[in-house]
């Protein structure tokens, strides 16, 4: 059976502090059903907002919607990402996301879980790495 799921079905919540920086907001969050493996949700990032580092056991797509924003895989240059773009991070790479310094930026994130699990969660990405200084 198909299901839709309106922007009602799931109200919207506060990025966890313990995995962002700055104001994030996650709307839309879906779930494949079993034997699909791949999840994700609209991710909105105030200026200056960021994930933690962390990593995907089977990789992520982000597919930019609206702004400009930052993606960083660890020992690699800061990239800058904008409305239309599509990354892909491969599997088990370390890396962050997140806005622009003066732009929000907004983005669908699409991962698939390995064993349950979608994401593993490292240390927040600190303002000098964030800055690059």
């Amino acid at each position: 059976m198909i299901t839709i799921l309106t922007p009602t079905t799931n109200p919207s919540v506060k990025g966890p502090a313990e995995y962002f920086t700055g104001n994030v907001r996650i709307d839309a969050p879906f779930q494949g059903t079993t034997p699909a493996k791949s999840g994700g949700a609209t991710v909105t990032f105030e200026p200056s907002a960021r994930t933690a580092w962390h990593t995907h056991p089977l990789g992520q797509t982000l597919i930019v919607i609206a702004g400009a924003g930052r993606v960083q895989e660890w020992g690699g240059p800061q990239r800058e990402i904008r409305s239309g773009d599509i990354v892909w991070i491969p599997a088990g790479v370390k890396h962050w996301h997140g806005a622009a310094p003066e732009n929000s930026m907004s983005h669908i994130a699409i991962a698939e879980a390995e064993d349950g699990k979608v994401v593993e969660w490292m240390e927040k990405v600190s303002d000098e790495q964030y800055t690059g200084n």
